[in-house]
């Protein structure tokens, strides 16, 4: 829950609309300023604080216990400008929540947290549980020393700057151990721990069971995912309690499921109780992994303990048409996480500069679409946070269809929707697209002249609005007068068009002609032609295609 407090009108006003953009967030506490803040700093995850830095740094300063327990603080200044991360910035999530405010308020988030200023993930907000010399890592990686990276376990992770070799280390793993000195632990969600237990078996021997073959195995229950179990005991108090106490959720799966898993050890007793020959290594199991821990009992519970492999992550991110502001903030996170990013050399140049360091960039030039598919499905079954890059929407015409063609189920993709080249263009020219339409392109490099001719006379006979891609290149310069002649024979010479060329790009033009008057000889690679059709209007020098099937009445 996210406390709110104001003292003012103008702060209570801000606070509202926050309140009432999040709903089911936030709290507003009244009364006493100070009353409030204690209440709140004691109740809440988080405080949003619609005072002065000074007064909030004076009222919560009693109260600080530690940076793992304390909430995340943001104030908001009296006249909305600022939106500051004060206190928990990483642990407490105040840097993000921050900029969140500053989205729903019109706020500029001040975060000030050195590796957010750097652009360098925390060490402590990569979604793991950390342990060791954070400080002290942290700090080589912000002064540019070579800090070494040892992944004991493969799993994706953000971008990082290090090296080989380094004084100070980052050490991924899933083992028991203590961090030595100038030495981070990152521990991955790599265990599954498969649990049965008899009706009413205790919280307390279920833990001791699975904290004893985790010890002595040599692996740290901080790496633990979850515990497994058959459907049947879904409901078991044992297990649910041993699963809340350990951080992790309880999964069940059907004991049909867990009957096809093939496992050491199976038994006539669960096969009887529950309909599985086994329960603790087949839900361990079930997805796949390496079992490290047998079978083990106790009195009236059984545990196995599996390390599944990292899944790499493939995301697929559209960057939209061009502008900054039209690159979706999804795309621009997907961008700052990915370890590895591949993408045709012009677009990353437009995106260069929000990836954080250690970003792995694979680059290319025109004509290696497959290749940089094939590179993308590659790193991430590797284990890497991969993101592939297309303009527009990376689904139309772009990287999506060659990468997820590779892609099999050995990792995890991620489509991130982007601002077409279409949809650009018609905002730009008014409203060419208010009914149905299609888009088709005239680029016969990967598809027959055939197969597109024959797409586009069926769009003229079924009166949609087409958008052509690729209409006209040096090399391919009579397909567009084409497609045009098809259209023209089932639309008068009127018929509005409009053409954009490097929509939402500086040098962006456009115009609006009719199908007549087109010129293909003014139209290239960089352009979208919108043709209308039969309703299509020009109206104040915008097209404008009406949501019915006919206008109510002519416009005057």
């Amino acid at each position: 829950m996210i406390g709110l407090i104001s003292a003012t009108a103008a702060g209570a006003a801000a606070r509202d609309r926050l309140a009432a953009a999040w709903p089911d967030r936030t709290r507003v506490y009244d009364g006493p300023v100070g009353d409030a803040v204690r209440t709140a700093f004691a109740q809440c995850e988080q405080l949003v604080c619609f005072l002065a830095t000074g007064a909030v740094v004076r009222l919560v300063a009693p109260l600080l216990e530690g940076k793992t327990s304390d909430p995340g603080v943001v104030c908001v200044d009296e006249a909305g400008r600022y939106a500051v991360s004060l206190l928990g910035g990483h642990a407490g999530g105040a840097n993000d929540l921050a900029r969140e405010v500053g989205e729903v308020l019109g706020a500029e988030p001040v975060v000030t947290t050195a590796t957010d200023a750097a652009g360098l993930p925390g060490l402590d907000t990569l979604g793991f549980p950390v342990e060791g010399d954070v400080a002290g890592v942290t700090r080589a990686l912000l002064d540019g020393e070579p800090v070494a990276l040892r992944a004991e376990v493969s799993w994706p992770l953000p971008p990082l700057p290090v090296a080989g070799q380094g004084a100070h280390v980052i050490r991924v793993t899933d083992r028991l151990a203590e961090g030595a000195e100038r030495e981070v632990l990152l521990r991955p969600p790599s265990l599954v721990v498969g649990v049965g237990a008899s009706r009413g078996a205790p919280a307390e021997e279920v833990l001791e069971l699975v904290e004893g073959a985790l010890r002595d195995a040599g692996l740290s229950a901080a790496s633990v995912a979850e515990l497994a179990t058959v459907d049947a005991k879904a409901e078991e108090p044992g297990l649910l309690a041993a699963a809340e106490r350990l951080g992790v959720p309880l999964v069940t799966y059907p004991a049909e499921e867990l009957a096809r898993v093939e496992v050491p050890n199976p038994s006539d007793a669960p096969l009887a109780a529950v309909g599985t020959p086994s329960v603790a290594e087949a839900a361990a199991l079930l997805r796949g992994g390496e079992l490290l821990v047998p079978k083990r009992k106790s009195a009236m519970a059984t545990c196995a303990v599996v390390r599944r492999p990292g899944r790499g992550r493939l995301a697929v991110v559209g960057l939209g048409p061009g502008a900054r502001d039209l690159l979706t903030p999804r795309a621009t996170a997907e961008l700052r996480r990915a370890s590895v990013l591949v993408g045709l050399d012009q677009y990353v140049d437009q995106i260069r500069d929000l990836l954080r360091p250690g970003t792995r960039v694979l680059e290319s030039g025109l004509g290696a679409e497959e290749e940089r598919a094939r590179t993308a499905v590659e790193e991430a079954r590797r284990g890497h946070a991969v993101a592939l890059i297309g303009s527009g929407d990376a689904g139309v015409y772009a990287m999506a269809s060659p990468a997820l063609a590779e892609a099999s189920d050995d990792i995890d993709v991620v489509g991130v929707p982007g601002v077409t080249a279409a949809l650009a263009a018609g905002a730009i020219l008014g409203a060419p697209l208010g009914h149905d339409h299609v888009s088709i392109s005239l680029s016969d490099l990967h598809t027959p002249w055939e197969v597109i001719e024959r797409r586009v006379r069926a769009a003229a006979e079924a009166d949609l609005v087409v958008t052509f891609y690729n209409p006209r290149s040096r090399g391919r310069d009579w397909q567009l007068p084409k497609a045009l002649a098809i259209l023209a024979g089932h639309r008068e010479p009127a018929t509005p068009v409009g053409v954009v060329r490097n929509a939402s790009r500086p040098d962006e033009s456009s115009r609006v002609t009719t199908l007549a008057a087109l010129d293909p000889a003014t139209v290239d690679m960089m352009t979208v032609v919108t043709v209308g059709n039969t309703a299509t209007r020009t109206i104040a020098g915008r097209m404008v295609t009406p949501r019915g099937y006919r206008w109510q009445e002519e416009p005057k």
